[in-house]
């Protein structure tokens, strides 16, 4: 079984989502003794944004400066690590009421028309069905259905309307929220998140 594990959090060891992604990683090791994870940490080594020199080069018969073509190889890995997965544990943070910068410049790199989606007569259609996505989204305020600010969350939203668009219909999400709320909220919603994570079904 192959795994991708993509981390989001600017925030290293003081990162809440980072935390619960690798205790999922860690549950999944344990249920899947053979399990081939590859990890990919999108603040230590972020991916350049989308660029229209990038798009243009990506296409057939393209002829590309060096750091052009680098871009585009790098694109290509990222779609084929995504790809390659049966499972993918993502780490998404909420910043600034959404997602951080560095995984929507890891979504850009893998939805692809043609690859992970296409148009048809009927609209889009997701290619990338199959998959057991698990995403842990964390957030310092109080964001979920009922509360003032639940309009305001445009993290796990996103994720889920991006991987519906791709096929993606039913991803299991993790929240732990109120992590800026004092020390005694940041303890109950990481305690939370971790059980969520240590009860996970094996896929």
């Amino acid at each position: 079984m192959k795994l991708l594990h993509v981390d989001g959090s600017i925030l290293g060891p003081h990162s809440v989502s980072r935390t619960v992604s690798a205790a999922i990683v860690d549950r999944l090791r344990v249920q899947h003794p053979d399990l081939d994870v590859t990890y990919r940490d999108l603040a230590q080594t972020p991916l350049p944004h989308l660029s229209g020199a990038v798009l243009a080069g990506a296409q057939p018969n393209a002829t590309n400066t060096p750091d052009v073509q680098h871009d585009v190889d790098l694109g290509r890995q990222v779609l084929e690590e995504f790809l390659a997965a049966d499972a993918v544990v993502i780490g998404a943070p909420l910043y600034n009421f959404t997602l951080s910068s560095q995984l929507k410049a890891w979504i850009d790199r893998i939805l692809v028309a043609g690859v992970t989606f296409r148009y048809g007569p009927s609209g889009a259609e997701g290619l990338a069905g199959g998959k057991r996505v698990i995403a842990v989204v964390s957030r310092g305020g109080l964001y979920g259905p009922g509360t003032p600010a639940a309009s305001a969350e445009h993290a796990e939203t996103y994720l889920r309307t991006v991987l519906a668009f791709i096929g993606i219909t039913a991803p299991e999400m993790i929240v732990a929220e109120g992590i800026a709320l004092g020390q005694e909220a940041r303890e109950r919603a990481v305690a939370g998140a971790l059980e969520a994570a240590a009860v996970l079904k094996a896929a």
